[in-house]
């Protein structure tokens, strides 16, 4: 089943996204001080934001025909699963989000840090969502 192997992929992209800005960027960004940790946030939110969006989108939609075509149930729990961080990001984090894309790059603001901390551990739903996604695909697949 093409579309499910599909949908399989683009999620497994999105979960290894996720858990790179987990595991490797948020750890690194968390080091730096505290003008710079925002100068590196708020480039990195905007491209990393448009490309998990689409991901999620474009793997939700070949879940939702993988699902139409099998009637498999594991793949709409995957498709399910792996939208779910829209209205997560959207009702939860969007909050924490905007306020440190208002804030000035080039200023010290010692809120951005304790709202970066926040941020990384809301990120973290995320990638559970993702991981699951991926494991609900993986299971329709097999």
């Amino acid at each position: 089943m093409l579309a499910g192997l599909l949908a399989l992929t683009v999620t497994a992209v999105f979960a290894g996204a996720a858990i790179y800005v987990s595991v490797a960027e948020q750890p690194a960004r968390l080091r730096l001080e505290d003008k710079a940790l925002l100068q590196e946030w708020q480039p990195s939110y905007k491209r990393g934001a448009a490309m998990q969006a689409s991901i999620a989108v474009i793997a939700c939609i070949l879940g939702l025909v993988a699902w139409w075509l099998t009637g498999s149930l594991a793949y709409l729990a995957g498709a399910v699963l792996i939208i779910l961080p829209w209205p997560w990001t959207l009702l939860v984090m969007m909050p924490a989000n905007r306020l440190l894309v208002a804030m000035d790059a080039n200023t010290v603001n010692p809120e951005a840090r304790t709202l970066l901390v926040k941020w990384g551990h809301l990120h973290l739903v995320r990638v559970g969502l993702g991981v699951l996604a991926t494991l609900a695909f993986l299971w329709a697949s097999a």
